[in-house]
């Protein structure tokens, strides 16, 4: 419930589909995400990408992500908003929902298998204020 966005029904969907010893199995989280049909099927012959969609197929699971993510996307202010905004605005609202799907994914494998709580970063640093902190 730390993250953005997402509510109880969303966690009771994902623990309802996956269960929480059942999340274990997938050992990185792009397993995760591939199970859940939120990786990009990327085709590349030659260096040249042919195809990059989302393979077909959803699951609860899925829609509940999704859900959440377009939910996140109404917000006027946050991390994950501020994600959404980036890839709305170059590519679309359908591709930032299933981008922020996705990160919403890894970020609750993460917190799961890793045992980490979600801290949003306060703000996006520049390449100067990256090289003062070194």
């Amino acid at each position: 419930m730390a993250i953005e966005g997402v509510n109880e029904s969303t966690v009771m969907t994902l623990i309802s589909e996956v269960g929480l010893e059942g999340i274990k199995k997938f050992e990185t989280a792009k397993q995760f995400t591939s199970w859940l049909r939120l990786a990009p099927n990327n085709k590349i012959s030659g260096g040249k990408v042919l195809s990059h969609h989302l393979p077909k197929g959803s699951s609860r699971l899925k829609l509940a992500l999704r859900n959440a993510a377009n939910a996140i996307g109404n917000l006027k202010e946050g991390h994950l908003a501020d994600f959404f905004k980036r890839i709305n605005y170059k590519k679309g609202r359908a591709t930032a929902v299933s981008a922020l799907a996705r990160k919403l994914a890894v970020i609750i494998w993460n917190m799961i298998i890793k045992g980490t709580s979600y801290l949003p970063p306060e703000q996006y640093l520049c390449l100067d204020e990256k090289e003062n902190l070194v």
